[in-house]
């Protein structure tokens, strides 16, 4: 069972690291391996699976397996879903799981709510040789990234990316190419990876969304996320290419 409290996962730690036995709740994610695996959201006070304890999902990268981790991203994402859709949002209602397939359906207005992904799109850009990374100003972590941000209504992810590099670096590009996905279950985003070209202009960082940026070769890159990210896939991967 995939236990989850907020962002924490709980695991026991002995002989190894693993996720717990149960299936208490009917909240079903599939299968693992051949068995069937469940998630359960524990609220406070709730006694959790015996012998468990919580840890940041986060912090769980390569200690379980990617099938795992995988799964567990799963769960936080379809146990906030179930959390936050037992009332309808339309109008107030009490909703109900379907039993046939992923839905909550208000049982007063018949208004269906699906589990939903927010799209958002992660670039790296690249001129002369080197590659565009900046600090997040509002996370203020300890090290430097890909730019990156939300797609809005009406929006090609293209337009996304050019519009948020413009917004957030001040500088126009072209040659936009997908490079990949994420699924992202600590923002409930499918993260969305795409390279570009510088065009023109000069950095002008928003002070609001960058608290620094620049542009740093192969052989300078600065401290960067943790392979867990696909941030890291893609700076690995300018890294590893061809000068």
């Amino acid at each position: 069972m995939f236990a989850l409290s907020g962002q924490n996962l709980f695991v026991v730690r002995e002989p190894q690291i693993a996720i717990p036995t149960g299936s208490a709740t009917p909240l079903v994610l599939g299968e693992l391996n051949g068995k069937p695996c469940f998630a359960k959201l524990f609220e406070d006070g709730e006694e959790p699976p015996a012998g468990s304890e919580p840890v940041a999902l986060r912090q769980l990268f390569g200690a379980l397996t990617d099938e795992e981790f995988a799964v567990a991203g799963r769960a936080l994402g379809l146990t906030a879903w179930d959390r936050d859709h037992r009332f309808c949002g339309r109008c107030g209602g009490n909703t109900e799981a379907s039993t046939t397939e992923r839905v909550r359906t208000c049982t007063r207005c018949g208004f269906a709510a699906y589990p939903r992904l927010s799209p958002a799109v992660i670039m790296l850009v690249e001129r002369d040789g080197k590659c565009l990374l900046a600090r997040n100003a509002r996370t203020k972590m300890p090290f430097y990234s890909t730019l990156a941000g939300f797609v809005e209504v009406g929006e090609t992810l293209e337009e996304t990316v050019a519009r948020e590099v413009r917004e957030e670096a001040g500088i126009e590009i072209h040659s936009i190419r997908y490079f990949g996905s994420q699924p992202w279950p600590f923002t409930g985003s499918l993260m969305i990876g795409f390279t570009a070209k510088w065009k023109s202009g000069e950095l002008q960082e928003d002070p609001t969304e960058i608290m620094d940026a620049g542009w740093f070769g192969r052989d300078e890159i600065p401290v960067v996320p943790p392979k867990l990210s696909i941030a890291r896939e893609l700076i690995d991967a300018f890294v590893s290419s061809r000068p």
